[in-house]
């Protein structure tokens, strides 16, 4: 079976001009015959307007296909280009993986009045003040579909929290009040605040029956209608994982196993991620967030970061089989709420890191294979993503051997399939600088250069097939017989 790549074709400056999926399915056809087997779509629902990225996710059974929001289409295009986007990458071998935000709510079409205790936003258990009314937006009607596909309305009472009283003009954190209100556990949402069941917005209740129901109702409806082959899961550190065990548990059982399905749980601890695989019986995989935060920190420290840690406290290090590995995302790029974007210098070698080795399954960012334009511009490094990907497709198979022995200079061989050639990786963060790899005695005598170009030197195997392999000052070097 041919290594899987995933791409996540979006960043988060692209233009409010409906033609992204247009773009996407244009491009289908290339993308396949680089190796990109998945692709994360963004989220196409309604938003709060035409120029939503698709987090203020307003109506979910609107896929750019009414007049809601001052707009029929969504950012990135209509519901026709969205399904005709998803039957191109079918036809080109390629599952489409929908981006799902199911956290919270915006953009309500009237206010309610009801019950709150404001909380402390630094510690969300704290309440600030004894139960009072506020006049919330939490009445969603959709007028514009008129009970098209699901005639659920939503009312305060589906939610657990809200964060604008427009009676008295007055943002706040706001834990509703009622039977059977609060929020989630302990243990099934992030510590962080106290509790971090409040993100933005109306947050949904996911103890609520009637919500559990829309939800199931919707996800059953959106999978048929649009042919998609897996979710990637919005916040799920900030959504009852009870719920989203038993809801993907639910789905998998009904769409099959293949139905891939992977989340954003957007905490670096170790201890935490542990926790969450296990809480949903690893019923999913998770983006490699500590993976990220290592690759930012070895950019930015240059030759004082010891490679040889760089994959401590990782998913791909203590779950491989669970882990999503990454360089950057829509998050992380400049002018962002995670903004913690890898230094570019770095990027190529933190791309090695994902591409060429066993553990994950690796994510391409679009921002980073096709640049970034605008005030937060970033180059393209289509070129060497390019020469990457190909040698994942093509060669990055087989037994891998760790030569993790220098503080500034690392390497790994993969020693291929029965067709193909062994590769030797090597990355140095300071000088130039070589590693001592073997790639096995029945390549004695043949002659390795370097995939990437960056060293123009040549490299002849002894007869115990060890080899010497250099790398320039601050790049990466991919060793094999052309």
């Amino acid at each position: 079976m041919d290594n899987q790549t995933l791409m996540q074709y979006f960043e988060w400056y692209l233009p409010d001009d409906g033609q992204h999926w247009k773009r996407l399915a244009q491009a289908a056809p290339e993308l396949a015959a680089k190796g990109i087997r998945k692709i994360w779509l963004p989220p196409a629902f309604k938003g709060t307007g035409s120029n939503d990225v698709g987090y203020g996710v307003y109506d979910l059974f609107d896929l750019g296909e009414f007049d809601q929001k001052g707009t029929v289409r969504t950012k990135y295009g209509s519901k026709e280009d969205y399904l005709k986007a998803i039957q191109t990458l079918k036809e080109n071998g390629i599952e489409a993986i929908a981006d799902v935000v199911l956290n919270h709510k915006a953009a309500a079409d009237e206010t309610e009045t009801f019950s709150v205790v404001e909380v402390d936003p630094s510690n969300r258990t704290q309440a600030l003040s004894e139960p009072f009314d506020i006049e919330g937006w939490t009445h969603f009607t959709f007028p514009g579909r008129q009970q098209t596909y699901n005639d659920f309305e939503w009312h305060w009472y589906h939610f657990t929290g809200t964060d604008y009283d427009a009676a008295q003009n007055k943002s706040g954190i706001y834990l509703i009040q009622g039977d059977n209100k609060g929020w989630a556990e302990n243990g099934l949402v992030d510590r962080e605040n106290g509790n971090y069941d409040y993100l933005m917005y109306a947050d949904i209740d996911f103890k609520h029956p009637e919500v559990i129901q829309n939800l199931y109702d919707w996800a059953y409806w959106f999978i048929e209608t649009t042919g998609v082959h897996g979710f990637r899961l919005d916040a799920v550190k900030h959504i009852d994982s009870f719920f989203m065990g038993n809801f993907i548990r639910d789905i998998t059982e009904k769409y099959g196993e293949d139905f891939y399905v992977f989340g954003e749980f957007w905490n670096g601890d170790e201890t935490a991620n542990d926790a969450y695989l296990s809480s949903i019986d690893y019923r999913f995989d998770l983006v490699d967030v500590k993976l990220h935060q290592n690759f930012f920190d070895a950019g930015k420290a240059g030759a004082d970061y010891d490679l040889r840690t760089i994959f401590d406290y990782s998913l791909a290090k203590n779950h491989p089989e669970s882990a999503v590995t990454f360089v950057d995302n829509h998050d992380t790029q400049r002018g962002q709420a995670l903004e913690s974007t890898v230094e570019e210098w770095f990027k190529p070698a933190a791309y090695a890191l994902i591409l060429l080795r066993e553990a994950g399954l690796p994510c391409v960012f679009y921002g980073d294979y096709y640049g970034i334009e605008g005030d937060f511009a970033q180059q393209s490094f289509q070129e060497i993503l390019d020469k990457l990907l190909d040698i994942r497709l093509n060669l990055a198979y087989g037994q891998q051997t760790d030569y993790f022995d220098e503080a500034n200079c690392i390497g790994w061989t993969r020693q291929g399939k029965e067709d193909s050639q062994p590769i030797a990786v090597v990355i140095s963060n300071s000088g130039p600088a070589s590693k001592r790899m073997q790639v096995g005695p029945e390549w004695a005598g043949q002659e390795f250069t370097d995939y990437l170009s960056h060293s123009a030197a040549t490299v002849t195997i002894d007869q115990e097939g060890w080899g010497d392999f250099p790398v320039e000052e601050g790049s990466v070097s991919v060793w094999s017989v052309r």
